[in-house]
């Protein structure tokens, strides 16, 4: 599947974002993997009510579709392209590319590994 691990199982947190995009801070995507590649997460957190993507892997690389439903009760999806990298500390980051297609705007953004403890709800 490539050099990084598998992302299942893995939480992640949102690190940095262009302001055109509704993912924070408080953003914690749960990712799971199968083994033919296909990926998909639960996502939610600051302005984010719930939302949810779906993809596939190649090698290190994502692409994938999200949809969500924010706290002010808008809809909003688009496309996303990911690069996963292995940080110094052994922790998974995502190193993302982002469009809407719901709605004018693009950006990058920066999602993190975090500890399972620190999931929302949990």
């Amino acid at each position: 599947m490539g050099t990084a691990p598998s992302l299942d199982g893995r939480t992640f947190a949102g690190v940095s974002n262009d302001p055109a995009g509704d993912v924070g801070s408080e953003t914690r995507f749960e990712y799971h993997e199968e083994s033919d590649g296909v990926v998909w997460a639960r996502y939610e957190g600051g302005t984010v009510r719930l939302g949810h993507l779906v993809g596939r892997r190649d090698g290190d690389g994502l692409d994938f579709r999200y949809s969500h439903v924010t706290t002010s009760g808008t809809t909003a999806n688009g496309h996303c392209r990911s690069r996963i990298v292995v940080s110094d500390d052994g922790s998974l980051e995502l190193h993302e590319e982002w469009e809407w297609e719901s709605q004018p705007g693009s950006g990058t953004s920066l999602v993190r590994e975090i500890d399972d403890c620190a999931v929302v709800g949990a």
